[in-house]
């Protein structure tokens, strides 16, 4: 059975090191690499060159967030590098520089709506008087007239940013847990057949793949489960 390329693993380990023993053992299984903050702090760039040269997809999961001109300097440079998705947080001013940023490049922006770690108890502690979903909604759209190429939904929210953003809208989607594994640390998780039903686009599964006594065989039963959504 071949990779599924709509299958993201997060490469999220603090070495490069690391990544590389995780990259060896998925082999042919996965052909996208999400790398995170951890390894941002290492050799984040110099890995995500490798695995272009592998012929692999590469999703930098940076979640940019500062003023328009460092934000649209730094897509730049990132689409030069030659990688495939970037994250950027979803406020209007953000999400435009980065589209900017990466001008005729086939780089993609994808915008952050809601962290799958958080309820609709969170919110109000960080300042948001509204639920989960009007958030997301709201934050879907402003991402559409910024320019981005999609956004990044909880399974759960799925869905609703398929129907607002259309059929070649891009919605990434983690907090993607199979049913033999736990939830760990997501709120609003579900299963891959779940997710790409619900209109994800593509999928991140971490630790229910990377963690597994055998990596390679993890991969190809998400990879399996993911098939039957056609």
């Amino acid at each position: 059975m071949k990779a599924d390329r709509r299958l993201i693993v997060p490469l999220d380990v603090p070495s490069a090191e690391e990544a590389r023993a995780t990259v060896a053992a998925l082999g042919d299984a996965v052909s996208f690499y999400k790398i995170g903050l951890e390894l941002f702090a290492t050799e984040g760039m110099a890995l995500a060159h490798e695995l272009k040269r592998q012929g692999k997809q590469v999703f930098i999961d940076w979640k940019l967030h500062d003023i328009g001109t460092t934000v649209q300097r730094a897509a730049a440079v990132l689409a030069e590098q030659g990688c495939d998705f970037l994250t950027v947080h979803g406020e209007p001013q953000v999400m435009a520089s980065a589209v900017r940023g990466r001008g005729a490049s086939s780089l993609k922006i994808l915008a952050v709506t809601v962290l799958t770690s958080l309820s609709d108890e969170d919110l109000p502690e960080i300042g948001y008087e509204s639920t989960v979903r009007a958030l997301v909604e709201r934050r879907v759209h402003q991402a559409i007239a910024a320019g981005c190429d999609g956004v990044i939904s909880s399974p759960r929210e799925a869905s609703l940013a398929r129907a607002i953003g259309g059929r070649d809208f891009l919605v990434v989607t983690p907090g993607v847990r199979p049913d033999w594994s736990a939830k760990n640390d997501q709120a609003r998780a579900a299963t891959p057949l779940d997710a790409l039903k619900a209109g994800a686009s593509h999928i991140v599964c971490g630790r229910p793949i990377t963690a597994a006594n055998d990596p390679h065989a993890a991969a190809l039963r998400v990879a399996a489960e993911m098939a039957q959504a056609g």
